[in-house]
C-alpha cells in the first residue's frame, strides 16, 4: 500500500501542476465567486516561472495590476474592492488568458469546527423540507471545502462556487446557511459562504501542526482517538482545507466545535487562542470570530463538557475580537449530540455579527454571564453581566443552583430572582463560599434575560 508521505506528495504535485506553463488559480478564484467588498484582497496563482501577469477588473478598467511568477511558478498580488454588488468580471492576462465572470461584491466568512457545523439540512434539521423549499437565494454563494486532510500544508482543494439553491444549501452547514441568510436579508449585500468543516474534528488538527508540537503545553495531553471517519493528527485538517483558501479576503468566521475536545479541556482555551492567532495571520487580517459554546448532552459518565464550556467562555473574554453565543436552551433530547434546531443558532450568530461587525442596533444579543457575588449573611448573591432588563425564570424560581460550603460538597439551593441579581441560599449550607449553575454535562436552563437569552453555565469556584 503506498504510504501517506508519497501520497500527500502525489496530491500535492497534481494540485499545483502547471500545464505548459498556463496561468493557473487555485479553485477559490473562479465563477460566481464573493469578493469581500471594499477592502484589499489577495489573489494568487501560478504561470511560467518569472512571468508577467496581469490584471485588470472590470469595476476598475483603469486600473492594471501586475504580478511576477519566481521560480516555483507561483505569483500573488492583491486588489481593491468596491462596494456590494455586481456582477463584475475578472481577467488574468499573459501567456494565456483567465476571464472570472459572475463575481460579486460582498461579505465573505468562513464557515468551521466539527459535526455541528458540517450538519445540513439533509442530515435532519427542525422543518427541514420547508426551509429547503425555501433557499433560494442567487446572492448567497457557497465554497464547500472537501474533508480532505494532509500531512502537509496544500496549495489547493477541488471545489467551486454555488449560489444558494435548495439542492446546494440542503448539502451545506445549516448553521452557516442560517448565519448567512440572516446576513443577506439584514445588510442587503451578496453574501459568500466559505464551508470547512469536518465532524468528530478535534481543535488541534486545524492548527498549524508546529504550533502543536513546539507548545510544551500540550505534551502531556492525548489528541483524539483513531478512527475511520476524521483526522486526529494536528494540523491535518488545516493542511487540507484552510492553508488551500488562505489568504483569501474574509470578513470574519464563525466556528462550531468542541465536542472532541472534552477529555482535554484543560488546554481547550490555549488551543482555541492558538487557532485564531494562526488563522488571522495566515488570512493576513485581524478579523472577528464568533463560535458556538457546546450544547448539553450526556458525554457519559465521566463527560467533562461543563469544563470546555468554561473554557470556551475564557476565549470570549481574554481573546479580542471574538464572541460566543449560548445555545443550552435550543435542545430537545440530550440523548442527540446534533441538536435540530440550527436555525436559531445561525440567528444567534448573525446577531452577534450585525452588532459587533456591522454596527447595527439588533437589540440585546449577549447572554448574560456570572460576573460576582457576595455573601449576605448565610445567603449568597450572584450579580450578572449583560442583563438589560431584569432576569426571569422558567417555573417558579430557579431550580438549577447548586451551592457548597468549605466542605465542597454541593446540595441543590432554593433560588430567587430578585431583579437582575440572584439570591442563593440552602438549609444545609450555613456559610456558603460556592456556587454553580448548570455545570454538568446535561443541565437545561431555566433563568434567562427578559429577552429570551439564556443564563450562561458557570461556577463561582475553582475546585
Amino acid at each position: 500500500m503506498m504510504n501517506n508521505t508519497i501520497l500527500n506528495i502525489l496530491i500535492l504535485s497534481a494540485l499545483t501542476f502547471n500545464v505548459s506553463g498556463k496561468i493557473s488559480l487555485p479553485s477559490v478564484f473562479a465563477d460566481h465567486m464573493v469578493l469581500q467588498q471594499n477592502s484589499e484582497v489577495a489573489i494568487w496563482g501560478w504561470s511560467e516561472p518569472g512571468e508577467t501577469v496581469r490584471i485588470v477588473t472590470s469595476w476598475n478598467l483603469n486600473d492594471t495590476i501586475v504580478a511576477k511568477a519566481n521560480n516555483f511558478s507561483a505569483w500573488k498580488t492583491s486588489l481593491q474592492t468596491t462596494s456590494a454588488g455586481g456582477p463584475y468580471s475578472i481577467e488574468i492576462l499573459g501567456s494565456s488568458n483567465i476571464q472570472l465572470s459572475k463575481v460579486m461584491m460582498g461579505e465573505v466568512w468562513v464557515c468551521s469546527g466539527q459535526s455541528n457545523m458540517e450538519w445540513s439540512a439533509n442530515m435532519g434539521i427542525t422543518n427541514a423540507e420547508e426551509e429547503i423549499a425555501m433557499a433560494s437565494y442567487p446572492n448567497i454563494r457557497i465554497f464547500q471545502v472537501p474533508k480532505i486532510g494532509a500531512e502537509y500544508p496544500q496549495q489547493d482543494c477541488k471545489a467551486s462556487w454555488e449560489a444558494c439553491t435548495p439542492e446546494t444549501m440542503s448539502a451545506s452547514s445549516a448553521v452557516g446557511y442560517f448565519f448567512g441568510r440572516e446576513l443577506h436579508e439584514k445588510l442587503d449585500v451578496p453574501i459568500g459562504l466559505i464551508v470547512a468543516a469536518w465532524g468528530g474534528t478535534p481543535a488541534e488538527v486545524w492548527i498549524e501542526k508546529s504550533r502543536i508540537e513546539n507548545n510544551p503545553e500540550y505534551t502531556d495531553f492525548m489528541y483524539g482517538q483513531l478512527t475511520d471517519w476524521w483526522p486526529s493528527t494536528p494540523g491535518a485538517s488545516y493542511n487540507g482545507m484552510i492553508a488551500p483558501i488562505a489568504p483569501y479576503g474574509i470578513a470574519g468566521t464563525i466556528w462550531y466545535q468542541g465536542e472532541s475536545n472534552s477529555a482535554t479541556y484543560q488546554v481547550y482555551a490555549s488551543l482555541k487562542k492558538a487557532l485564531i492567532e494562526n488563522w488571522r495571520t495566515d488570512f493576513e487580517r485581524d478579523f472577528p470570530f464568533y463560535f458556538v459554546q457546546i450544547a448539553p448532552w450526556e458525554y457519559g459518565i465521566d463527560g467533562k463538557s461543563a469544563y470546555l464550556r468554561e473554557q470556551q467562555e475564557m476565549v470570549a473574554k481574554s481573546v479580542p475580537n471574538t464572541g460566543m453565543v449560548v445555545i443550552s436552551d435550543l435542545v430537545d433530547d440530550i440523548k442527540d449530540i446534533h441538536p435540530k434546531n440550527k436555525l436559531d443558532v445561525g440567528k444567534r450568530l448573525a446577531a452577534y455579527a450585525l452588532s459587533e461587525t456591522y454596527a447595527l442596533d439588533e437589540g440585546p444579543y449577549k447572554s448574560p454571564s456570572f460576573q460576582s457575588a457576595s455573601i449576605e449573611k448565610n445567603k449568597m448573591r450572584l450579580s450578572f453581566n449583560d442583563v438589560p432588563g431584569d432576569l426571569k425564570c422558567i417555573g417558579k424560581n430557579p431550580a438549577k443552583f447548586l451551592v457548597a460550603g468549605e466542605d465542597r460538597v454541593f446540595v441543590t439551593a432554593k433560588a430567587r430572582i430578585e431583579g437582575k441579581s440572584i439570591m442563593v441560599s440552602s438549609k444545609q449550607v450555613k456559610n456558603p463560599v460556592a456556587v454553580r449553575y448548570c455545570f454538568d454535562n446535561t443541565s437545561l436552563p431555566d433563568v434567562f434575560s427578559s429577552e429570551g437569552l439564556p443564563l450562561a453555565p458557570f461556577r463561582t469556584d475553582q475546585w
